[in-house]
């Protein structure tokens, strides 16, 4: 959609009022409703968003440690320039008339775009254009379903809560088929929001799903991703459940995982650059060299896919989360798993990346060092063969095991910086050294049980 085609759909409408929104470095929605006159403006000259955005964390405290902004810069304006492209109709909102509501995704301009996560990713998809490459991406999110509202978690503490279903019914047809009127209703909207789901079925776990979006450009996936993890919690909250994207929940049970396929095709011929009949396994010498670099900027780059303090307690033996940066054709535990296909379904998935990763974020990562690996014309190590959480790697694989380090390792890397730049790097690394010293700054559960009595 164009400007100008955005422009007549919005004022043939009959909603006063659209909403536009945008990702702050967390992968939070945030946004505003605009008036349509307002909005028909903002469409062609821009329009102005706090750029605390970038200032505060998910529970909208105070960045202490930030350069960007803050009360030495007393939070100005920053641009926001609204993608027409983006536009969505909400099935989940409609007006007194039954009409529903139009959402616009932006991104910041100026002087914000240096750390403006979908900008960033955006900058990366140019790179690759100039490489001779498009590049294509699809997401997998598991995420865990309540029988709880915003207020009753709250109350209850987060403790004690009901999951929506009981016991571990993977793939389930039973469980499917029963609660069907939510599945349908995920389905349907997301088909209507033009993020349509691919496979949906239930975890092992009691409640938990799994959907996988379909494929698509790397920044519209990216936009799909960002969409589906936001209105599936309003889905699930109008159907008096919730659902969480959190890497791990609970102890008891395994981690929710992000699952990231990406590849890429040839801008000139059309065709993949990772498929090659002729070699082994299906791989052109593009896609070992793409697989090579992501490979050896795992460790660098491990905080922009595991953003939060929570991330790390997925991060552990035997919970089908790779701890090393490893790869192999076909194997589920290490970090890359290389899937031999056609020229359409030649691919990697990079299985690091935990369900509460910024889309816009782990997709850059993924996508930057990819691309480091073919310039630089890398070669990954040998691929693993059998069960690599029982095998000894190379110290140098072995991926960060806390955010505090990911962090430090993240602003450390002159490949990080080169490939976001240095205002971006500096800037996300504060933060996630934020999020970690909030984190110590509370006393939890099993400090108390291990140690209030004994000690």
């Amino acid at each position: 959609m164009t400007a100008q085609e955005a422009a007549r759909l919005v004022e043939s409408s009959g909603l006063s009022h659209i909403k536009v929104g945008v990702a702050d470095i967390d992968g939070v929605m945030r946004g505003k409703y605009l008036r349509k006159d307002k909005f028909l403006a903002a469409l062609g000259s821009g329009l102005a968003f706090c750029d605390v955005v970038f200032g505060w964390d998910v529970d909208d405290q105070l960045y202490d440690n930030g350069k960007y902004t803050g009360w030495h810069t007393a939070y100005p304006d920053a641009k926001v320039r609204i993608d027409p492209a983006t536009c969505r109709r909400l099935p989940v909102e409609k007006n007194a008339e039954g009409e529903e509501m139009l959402l616009f995704l932006g991104e910041f301009t100026g002087a914000a775009a240096s750390v403006c996560p979908r900008r960033l990713l955006g900058r990366l998809v140019d790179r690759a254009a100039d490489m001779g490459f498009d590049a294509f991406a699809a997401l997998e999110y598991e995420f865990f379903m309540f029988r709880e509202t915003p207020d009753s978690v709250r109350q209850k503490g987060y403790r004690g809560l009901q999951t929506w279903t009981p016991g571990n019914f993977g793939y389930s047809m039973l469980r499917s088929t029963v609660q069907g009127g939510f599945h349908e209703a995920l389905l349907t909207m997301c088909e209507r929001m033009d993020m349509p789901i691919e496979g949906l079925h239930t975890e092992t776990g009691p409640g938990v799903l799994e959907a996988a979006l379909g494929v698509d450009t790397v920044r519209a996936a990216a936009d799909k991703g960002f969409l589906f993890k936001t209105f599936c919690k309003v889905l699930a909250q109008q159907h008096d459940l919730m659902a969480t994207f959190m890497a791990k929940w609970s102890h008891e049970h395994s981690g929710q995982s992000g699952h990231i396929h990406m590849s890429l095709r040839d801008r000139k011929t059309g065709k993949s650059a990772f498929h090659d009949p002729a070699d082994e396994h299906g791989m052109s010498a593009t896609q070992r060299a793409f697989v090579a670099g992501v490979q050896r900027c795992l460790p660098d780059f491990t905080a922009m896919y595991a953003q939060t303090v929570n991330s790390y307690s997925r991060l552990v033996p035997g919970f089908w989360a790779p701890l090393d940066a490893t790869w192999a054709v076909e194997n589920r535990t290490t970090a890359l798993r290389v899937i031999p296909g056609t020229d359409k379904s030649q691919r990697v998935e990079i299985r690091i990346g935990s369900a509460d990763a910024n889309p816009y974020l782990a997709l850059a990562a993924v996508l930057a060092s990819g691309l480091y690996g073919i310039e630089k014309q890398l070669q990954p190590s040998a691929p693993v063969q059998g069960n690599a959480y029982t095998q000894k790697f190379a110290r140098e694989q072995r991926l960060p095991s806390t955010l505090w380090e990911a962090a430090q390792r993240l602003k450390a890397s002159e490949t990080a910086r080169d490939c976001f730049g240095n205002e971006f790097v500096e800037h996300y690394a504060a933060t996630r050294e934020w999020e970690e010293r909030m984190f110590r700054r509370h006393v939890t559960d099993w400090e108390l049980a291990r140690y209030f009595e004994i000690i």
